[in-house]
């Protein structure tokens, strides 16, 4: 067989060599995964049923202007999964959870079926309700955390919710709430900047409203007070002029207040995602070339307006105002070349998220500084219209003032009313970029668990639990389990005795398993001990006196002795088992023998040789007990008697089998290692540490040619060594595997 170093998995290591360490750990292998086993049906037999709902949504990505559309439309959508990640995000915020943890605390009590919910209701520790007690707003965001799945579906602008709760309404529900609540946030901000705007108009349209009901009062109470008084022509000439001009002026400072407020809307948003571009806007708005340009626009563009106004009759009007848009045209293209240059170097550097409201920003700024512009310019035309109504007689003057108020105001305030209108069908008709596809529905059958799938998760972990457990515990073991550990040490392997069944520490019975079960596999093998002894050669010299010793107490030293001088017995050789373990004697036991008289009787002069040899149930078979124990014994070891006693009995007897202590305990091996022929080292398996073989070894080998090997005691065949035990089996039972084979041919 192979070498194969069990404690470390070293390099070479064969499959066979690993299923041989599974074999060996064949029962805690089989515990642990049979207990994983029953966790996971325990498990799977008691775990609640968890329920998913899915709604599925579409999230469109914002359009722009064609300036922002892709040079190459096959990389249109480069950016979109960027654009997907960052709208997942805001999904997935405290806003919105909180949101929809608020919404379902209202869902909970309007419909008032506390067992419709589970995920909303405090749980204790056994996870029972504890009555109508909810969970608060910030454990039920944190909840969601851990039970709301929000993914893309891979190249698709498809966002899917998921929601996992014991109740499949409650999942249903919430996945619903969350797609709600995710609408209504991209809907409030991307009518963010119309909702400025219609709110600024509706306190303009208020306040104008209150001004044309005071103008009005206060020309009907001068018309009362001074009675009914009739304008002359040129007044009323004038003061449709002024109202005209003045209701130019507020219609331009109307659209440049919307736009500044606009403006601001947007320069707050682009600030949210990026703080330098907003700078860099600022600066562009400000340019001194730019306003220079807009100024004159609106200078020429005020200038047309009154032409027209004061001369529809002029047969050269068609031409004035041609020469009016010429001009017109020309400063509004250098206008636009220097707006693009400045579009151009923004879109190049700034994120696809940010080139939308970026243009949306720069169109709203060029419209701000125009209304400004325009505005400024009609004030300075209105004054000199006001210089020529003041020249009017005194009387006309306050009649005109009231009269032309009242039209200002009415004027003014339709405008207003119309812009406010319009600015509340803008804001209604502006759609988000979110479409609900699929609402979720309640699930008729449980997502989870999966039962079956526990359950053989439960075996595979249990398996490899189990087979951890073997690899880590041989690891940290550096006993000696197998031949092959004492092999790779350079030693001497005498044989392997298997495990004796039926034998423990209470029942004895089988110790002298040579005697009461000859054809078992344990006699077998230590006749193949004897046999090996037999062929064991020492410079020529013949082996009669053999010393049994073993590294450490309890590796089976004296079971060896007993029915190894069994199996000489049995040959027919004369044998005589000697107990020289004058510490902890434990021979005599086997026999139901007293321990004295023995061997040290005898030394002492106290008994005969022929008073302490006595008699066993197998011929040819002799043994002396150890004798009383004495004080010294060592010394008695050593001493002549001791040499002399031995040689009396290596020349009545064929085979002396001596048991002493173990050597590396005390020096009592050692010393009769070197007064006998053969000297042979137990060790026992899963019991003996291979320093501690190693260091008998080394004891036994000094100075010193009587060591033969190493017998393996209590070693189990059946782990990984199966074909070994089948083949004893057979061979060692001969009569039941001929009635098996009779059996066999009778069926």
């Amino acid at each position: 067989m192979e070498d194969f170093n069990y404690n470390k998995f070293e390099e070479g290591a064969s499959l066979r060599d690993y299923l041989n360490l599974v074999l060996q750990y064949i029962v805690p292998i089989s515990i642990i995964t049979i207990a994983g086993l029953v966790v996971a049906i325990i498990y799977a037999l008691t775990a609640r049923d968890i329920y998913e709902s899915t709604t599925t949504l579409k999230i469109e990505k914002p359009t722009g202007s064609i300036l922002e559309a892709p040079l190459m439309p096959e990389f249109s959508d480069f950016g979109n999964d960027r654009f997907i990640a960052n709208e997942i995000e805001v999904l997935k915020s405290y806003t919105i959870r909180e949101k929809v943890a608020k919404k379902l605390y209202e869902q909970y009590y309007q419909i008032n079926v506390p067992d419709s919910f589970y995920l909303i209701l405090n749980k204790d520790f056994f996870d029972t309700d504890t009555g109508s007690i909810l969970l608060d707003v910030y454990e039920l965001t944190e909840l969601f955390d851990k039970k709301v799945s929000i993914e893309q579906k891979r190249g698709l602008d498809i966002v899917e919710i998921s929601v996992e709760s014991p109740s499949a309404f409650e999942a249903a529900l919430i996945a619903n709430d969350y797609a709600d609540a995710y609408r209504e946030v991209n809907l409030s901000y991307n009518r963010q900047q119309l909702v400025a705007v219609r709110k600024f108009l509706e306190k303009q349209r208020e306040l104008m409203l209150q001004q044309l009901i005071q103008s009005e009062n206060a020309l009907k109470v001068y018309q009362e007070k001074n009675g009914i008084i009739e304008l002359s022509e040129q007044a009323k000439a004038l003061i449709t002029q002024i109202t005209d001009l003045q209701t130019k002026v507020s219609e331009a400072k109307l659209n440049y207040l919307i736009a500044e407020k606009s403006v601001e809307t947007l320069k707050q948003q682009l600030a949210q995602q990026d703080p330098k571009l907003k700078g860099y806007l600022e600066n562009f708005a400000i340019e001194a070339y730019i306003q220079g340009l807009q100024e004159q626009i609106a200078r020429l563009e005020v200038q047309k307006d009154i032409a027209i106004s004061q001369k529809k009759n002029d047969p050269d009007l068609a031409k004035t105002i041609a020469e009016f848009d010429k001009k017109i045209a020309e400063l509004k293209a250098k206008l636009n070349q220097k707006i693009e240059v400045y579009k151009a170097s923004i879109f190049a550097s700034s994120p696809d998220e940010v080139k939308a409201l970026t243009q949306k920003l720069i169109e709203e700024e060029i419209n701000y500084q125009a209304y400004k512009a325009s505005y400024n310019e009609l004030k300075k035309i209105l004054a000199k219209y006001e210089q020529e109504f003041n020249s009017l007689p005194t009387r006309s003057i306050d009649l005109a003032r009231l009269e032309r108020e009242r039209l200002a105001n009415e004027k003014l305030y339709l405008l207003i009313e119309e812009k406010y209108q319009e600015a509340q069908i803008n804001e209604q008709a502006t759609p988000g970029n979110v479409i609900i596809i699929d609402k979720a529905r309640r699930a008729h059958k449980p997502s989870k668990p999966n039962r079956k799938l526990i359950v053989l998760i439960g075996l595979i972990l249990g398996g490899g639990f189990g087979l951890g457990y073997a690899f880590v515990r041989n690891y940290f073991d550096n006993t000696v389990k197998t031949p092959e550990d004492i092999q790779k040490k350079n030693i001497n392997v005498l044989a392997w005795i298997p495990e004796i069944e039926g034998l423990d520490s209470e029942n004895k019975e089988f110790e002298f398993i040579v005697a009461k079960k000859p054809d078992s596999i344990p006699s077998e093998a230590y006749r193949a001990l004897r046999t090996r002894i037999l062929f064991s050669k020492l410079k020529d010299k013949q082996i009669k006196k053999i010393l049994i010793t073993s590294s450490a107490p309890r590796e089976g030293k004296t079971v060896v002795s007993v029915n190894l001088a069994g199996t000489f017995a049995i040959s027919g050789k004369d044998t005589i088992l000697v107990d020289l373990d004058l510490r902890k004697p434990r021979t005599h036991h086997l026999f139901g023998y007293e321990k004295t008289p023995g061997v040290t009787d005898y030394l002492f002069g106290d008994k005969k040789l022929e008073e302490i040899i006595r008699d066993t149930s197998i011929p040819n078979l002799k043994v002396i007990t150890a004798g009383t124990i004495p004080p010294n014994p060592a010394e008695i070891l050593a001493s002549h008697q001791m040499i002399e006693f031995l040689e009396k009995l290596e020349n009545e007897f064929d085979f002396v089998i001596i048991d002493s202590p173990p050597i590396v305990a005390v020096t009592d091996a050692e010393i009769l290692s070197r007064i006998v022929d053969a000297t042979i080292l137990v060790v026992s398996a899963n019991i003996t540490e291979i320093d501690l073989m190693q260091k008998a070894v080394e004891l036994l080998s000094q100075d010193n040619d009587s060591f033969i090997g190493v017998v393996l005691n209590r070693f189990s065949y059946r782990s990984g060594y199966g074909s070994y035990y089948k083949y004893y089996y057979y061979y060692s039972r001969p009569d039941l595997n001929k009635k098996n084979n009779n059996k066999q041919l009778k069926s």
